[in-house]
């Protein structure tokens, strides 16, 4: 279909390269719920942190049926019933080519496992520029209905992107349960 078409059927994660796991079984929860719903493309920035482990979710629900290296068969979970997703795509949104080269060496194994497995991969730009990142979160506001997010309310680009999602219309989901500075930031009407 064309790409609004695609638009409403797919799904953006953002969070921060802090994010240290807390996350998981909501994600892969948040996952099989969004599915459920009719969401089927699914949009991983690819930096470290939430961004690949959403990345890893989507690839443990779409392979939960064969097992695979993000979900091993031999230890099925009784919280997610394996049941297989067809259709079910990730996208790796990749800001520019080598990002990956920038990262520690576990978290470099981590992206070209998820790159390999990906579904379909999009290389914003060839090499890194000043706002690479931005051109990237401008990409997955623009492509996606409903952002899934780990957000704690801190500056940066997970900030930035939340807020342009926020403008857009975008459907919003934040996996964080203590999003501080989100509520400090509404104004009060007294």
């Amino acid at each position: 279909g064309c790409m609004t078409e695609d638009r409403l059927t797919t799904v953006a994660f953002t969070g921060h390269r802090t994010y240290g796991g807390q996350a998981a079984a909501a994600l892969r929860a948040t996952v099989g719920e969004l599915y459920a719903r009719g969401f089927r493309t699914f949009l991983c920035g690819m930096a470290m942190g939430f961004d690949l482990a959403a990345a890893e979710a989507v690839l443990a629900c779409r392979d939960s049926e064969t097992g695979s290296a993000f979900s091993p068969a031999a230890a099925p979970d009784p919280h997610f019933p394996h049941t297989p997703m067809p259709g079910l795509r990730l996208v790796a949104v990749i800001p520019f080519r080598g990002q990956e080269s920038r990262f520690p060496a576990a978290d470099r194994e981590r992206f070209r496992r998820v790159l390999a497995a990906a579904d379909h991969s999009v290389t914003l730009s060839p090499s890194y520029h000043a706002g690479c990142y931005a051109v990237r979160n401008n990409y997955l506001v623009e492509h996606a209905a409903l952002l899934v997010a780990w957000y704690d309310g801190s500056p940066g680009g997970t900030h930035y992107t939340v807020r342009r999602a926020l403008g857009r219309g975008l459907e919003f989901i934040n996996l964080h349960p203590h999003p501080a500075a989100l509520r400090q930031a509404e104004p009060t009407l007294f």
